[in-house]
């Protein structure tokens, strides 16, 4: 209860009760009232200094919640990045080199993304920064994949071909060469024979008696069956698929015309001396996506290892090619 005021009246000699009016108790209470309000906004700002409220608790919660996400995932990523790098040296180094495929250029593993802006929508927010690096690294991975799952499709087409290549590959020699003695000059600088110059030598030299059996050197189609009286005289083109092309140079006979079917094995021709030609030999020659490769490493269904060894050290030692 509040206590009564009193008021001294010196006329009257006595004490009077003070009686307050409308406008003083208004101010009296508008007084206590502003006083309260500061107080209160004290101990609020005390209070919200050193203490959290429950919605910025959660906030905060939730924060590292999300930060603890974003580590996980991160780490994830680096995982899956490990693991498709491992795909990647593996495609490139052991499958598509089994298939004579070549390695898919890391510009178009590595590619960037299309679109102006595509993280446009990400921008403006105080962790922007992480969340673009996130989605960029996402959509690299997500690239790096599509373009990995595209080779895998590519090996599997081409190991679905796989007999039919080795079927195809020229790899047995062209002539009946057991004893290996017939082999007279090998791929690269030879001296030639008419201007005895050194002169690159894009083939194999196989001398043999005129009339001997030439073969083809895997299954292929017929694309050419020429005559010249110089260069590579009578000569036949075999196209092989996969990218290889077979020459057979100087024959004396054709026994094959344009557009026919071959197998390994058949008889194509008859070895002659033909066209700018020293004696009676065989100029044979491989091409792989029309460049001239040796020969001497296509022999595989033919010779034994140590075979293969001789066969080179042979065709190593000659100086002087026939053609």
């Amino acid at each position: 209860m509040t206590p009564e005021k009193y008021k001294f009246d010196p006329d009257s000699l006595s004490f009077d009760k003070i009686r307050l009016g409308l406008k003083a108790i208004l101010l009296r209470f508008l007084a206590y009232f502003v006083g309260s309000l500061f107080i209160a906004l004290i101990y609020w700002v005390i209070y919200a200094a050193f203490f959290d409220s429950p919605k910025e608790k959660a906030l905060k919660r939730e924060v590292e919640q999300m930060t603890i996400q974003y580590d996980l995932i991160h780490r994830e990523m680096a995982n899956v990045e490990s693991v498709l790098e491992d795909l990647q040296k593996t495609d490139d180094n052991l499958y598509r080199t089994i298939f004579d495929a070549e390695p898919i250029p890391s510009a178009q593993r590595e590619g960037g993304i299309g679109g102006v802006n595509r993280y446009e929508a990400l921008e403006g927010y105080s962790n922007s920064n992480l969340a673009i690096e996130t989605a960029t690294r996402l959509d690299k991975i997500r690239k790096k994949i599509y373009v990995q799952s595209k080779s895998f499709d590519n090996l599997i087409r081409l190991a679905a071909n796989k007999e039919e290549m080795l079927k195809s590959i020229p790899a047995i020699i062209p002539i009946s060469n057991k004893d290996l003695t017939r082999t007279a000059s090998g791929f690269g600088w030879r001296i030639h024979p008419y201007y005895k110059i050194s002169k690159f030598h894009y083939g194999m030299d196989f001398t043999a008696p005129l009339g001997t059996e030439v073969y083809a050197t895997g299954d292929g189609k017929v694309i050419d069956v020429l005559s010249s009286q110089r260069g590579l005289g009578k000569n036949i083109v075999i196209d092989h698929g996969f990218g290889y092309t077979s020459i057979y140079a100087h024959l004396s006979d054709f026994n094959v015309r344009v557009g026919q079917k071959v197998q390994r094995g058949e008889v194509i021709g008859f070895v002659g001396n033909t066209g700018m030609s020293v004696a009676n030999h065989l100029h044979y020659e491989i091409k792989l996506n029309g460049v001239n490769v040796d020969p001497v490493n296509y022999y595989f269904e033919d010779l034994s290892s140590a075979q293969y060894e001789k066969l080179v050290e042979i065709a190593s030692k000659t100086g002087q090619s026939f053609d």
